[in-house]
C-alpha cells in the first residue's frame, strides 16, 4: 500500500469531491421533489449517500481527515434519528479501523526510529496491524522483557498529510455543519490545528502517558498501559486486553452500558483534578471495558495541561444554572468572556447554551438517550455558528473551546450507551467551583 498522500493538491482534490457531491445529489434530490417524489424518503437517501461519501473519504485519506471523522464520531447521538443510522454505521468504522501500512514500510520506520537493531528489543513482532487509525497504527509484539506490547507506528508523510488535511477542511467548515446536522464543526477544526505539532511527537505522547499511568496505578476503576519506549514517531506500550467500548455500545446489557457510562463520566472529572491533564479525545476507540470491571484507556496524543483541575468558573457556570440564578449566571458569563462584549444576552440563551451540561445534574441519576441530545443539541450547538454570533451574544472563548468539545464528547458517548450514571454526585465531588459558596 502506498504512503499517506503527501502532495495538497491530491488531498485537497479528494476533500473537494465532498461538497461537489453533495450539491450534485442536492439538485438531484430537488429535481425529484418537483417531480412529486416522497420527501422523507429522498433526504434519507440523500444523508445515506452523504455519511457514505464523507466518511469513505475521510478514513481513506487518514491523516487529519480520519482524525476530523474521528472528532464527529462522538456527536452521531445529535444527528436526527431518521438520518442517523448511516452516519452511525460509517462512524463506527471510522472509530478504529483505517487501511493499513504494509509490513516493508512499518519495518523502514521502525528502523529509523529504533534503530537496524531494532527487532533484538521484542521477543517477537506481529506484522499484521491489529490496529489503524488516523496517523498511524499499532502492531501487537513481545517486548524482550516477557511483557505483551502495543507498538504504534506513525505513518510515513502523516506530518504533512495531517496539516494539509485541517487547513483544507477549514474551508470547507459550513459544508460539514451541513452534512452533520446539530453539530458545528468549526470550532473542532480550530482546536485540532492548534495542536497538531504535539500529536505528530509521541514522545509528548509518552510523557503525558507515563503521568496519567502514575496516578492510576493500582486504580480500582481506572487502568492505563505503561510505556515501554517511545521515539518521535514510534510508542510502545503495555498491551491491554478489554471489551472495545464500541461493542458495548452496540451489543453490550442494560449493567455494561451504565458501568461504562459512569466510568466514562468519572475519569473525565477526576483526571484533570489527579494528574492535571485532560484527556482530550473523547471517542469510544480509546476506551474499553476490563475483565475487572475497570474502564481501560488508551491513546494520550491529545491531552491539555490542567494543573488545577477543571477552571472554577465552569463549576460555577452550572451551578447557577442549576439553581436558576440566571442575573448572577449572566454576569458571570460576561465577566469570563462568553458574552460578546457589548452585547446583551437573555436567561434562555444561557439555559439553552449550558443544558447538554445542566440537565443531567437535575436528578441524581440521569438517563442519556439519543432522543434527550438531539432536543439538547438542537438549542445548544447553534451558539457558536455565524448566524448565531451576528444575531446573539454568545461567545466560546479559546481557552474553554477543547473542554466544552471533550465534555460534550463524552456526553454524546453516554448517550451512544444509553446509559444511567450519576453525574450529579460525580460532579458534586470532582467539578472545581461547583459546590463553592457565594
Amino acid at each position: 500500500m502506498p504512503d499517506i498522500p503527501r502532495r495538497g493538491s491530491a488531498r485537497t482534490a479528494k476533500l473537494a469531491r465532498i461538497p461537489i457531491g453533495i450539491a450534485g445529489r442536492a439538485a438531484v434530490g430537488f429535481g425529484k421533489k418537483l417531480a412529486g417524489g416522497n420527501r422523507d424518503e429522498i433526504d434519507s437517501e440523500l444523508a445515506a449517500k452523504a455519511a457514505e461519501q464523507l466518511f469513505s473519504v475521510l478514513g481513506e485519506l487518514k491523516g487529519g481527515a480520519m482524525k476530523f471523522g474521528q472528532a464527529l464520531s462522538v456527536m452521531e447521538a445529535a444527528v436526527p434519528e431518521e438520518f442517523a443510522e448511516p452516519y452511525r454505521e460509517a462512524l463506527t468504522k471510522l472509530q478504529a479501523d483505517a487501511p493499513p501500512l504494509s509490513a516493508a514500510k512499518v519495518h523502514r520506520v521502525l528502523d529509523h526510529q529504533l534503530g537496524t537493531a531494532w527487532r533484538s528489543r521484542f521477543t517477537s513482532f506481529e506484522d499484521t496491524p491489529v490496529a489503524s487509525a488516523s496517523i498511524g497504527q499499532v502492531h501487537r509484539a513481545v517486548w524482550s522483557d516477557g511483557r505483551d506490547v502495543a507498538v504504534k507506528v506513525q505513518y510515513p508523510g502523516a506530518d504533512d498529510a495531517l496539516r494539509a488535511d485541517l487547513k483544507t477542511m477549514s474551508r470547507f467548515a459550513n459544508t460539514f455543519s451541513a452534512i452533520f446536522t446539530g453539530a458545528d464543526v468549526k470550532p473542532v477544526l480550530d482546536e485540532l490545528i492548534a495542536r497538531t505539532e504535539d500529536e505528530l511527537d509521541y514522545r509528548i505522547e509518552a510523557t503525558s502517558q507515563r503521568a496519567f499511568a502514575a496516578e492510576f496505578d493500582k486504580d480500582a476503576r481506572f487502568a492505563i498501559p505503561r510505556v515501554v519506549a517511545s521515539a518521535p514517531k514510534v510508542l510502545v506500550t503495555e498491551w491491554m486486553t478489554g471489551t472495545p467500548l464500541s461493542s458495548i455500545i452496540s451489543n453490550g446489557s442494560v449493567d455494561q452500558r451504565n458501568a461504562a457510562g459512569e466510568l466514562l463520566v468519572r475519569f473525565a472529572f477526576t483526571a484533570p483534578a489527579r494528574a492535571g491533564l485532560l484527556h482530550a479525545d473523547p471517542h469510544p476507540g480509546n476506551f474499553m471495558m476490563l475483565a475487572d470491571g475497570r474502564l481501560g484507556v488508551i491513546d494520550f496524543g491529545a491531552t491539555a495541561p490542567m494543573p488545577n483541575g477543571l477552571p472554577p468558573v465552569l463549576g460555577r457556570m452550572v451551578r447557577l444554572a442549576r439553581e436558576e440564578r440566571f442575573d448572577e449566571l449572566v454576569a458571570l458569563c460576561t465577566e469570563s468572556g462568553f458574552v460578546i462584549p457589548g452585547r446583551t444576552v437573555t436567561a434562555q440563551e444561557i439555559s439553552d447554551y449550558l443544558r447538554p451540561f445542566t440537565d443531567p445534574i437535575r436528578a441524581e441519576s440521569f438517563h442519556f438517550t439519543r432522543s434527550w441530545l438531539q432536543k439538547a443539541a438542537g438549542s445548544a450547538t447553534e451558539f457558536d455558528s455565524a448566524q448565531f454570533r451576528t444575531a446573539r451574544a454568545l461567545n466560546m472563548p479559546a481557552e474553554y473551546i477543547m473542554i466544552f468539545r471533550v465534555l460534550g464528547g463524552l456526553v454524546g458517548i453516554c448517550a451512544q450507551l444509553d446509559a444511567y450514571a450519576p453525574y450529579m454526585s460525580i460532579l458534586t465531588e470532582w467539578m472545581p467551583g461547583f459546590t463553592d459558596e457565594d
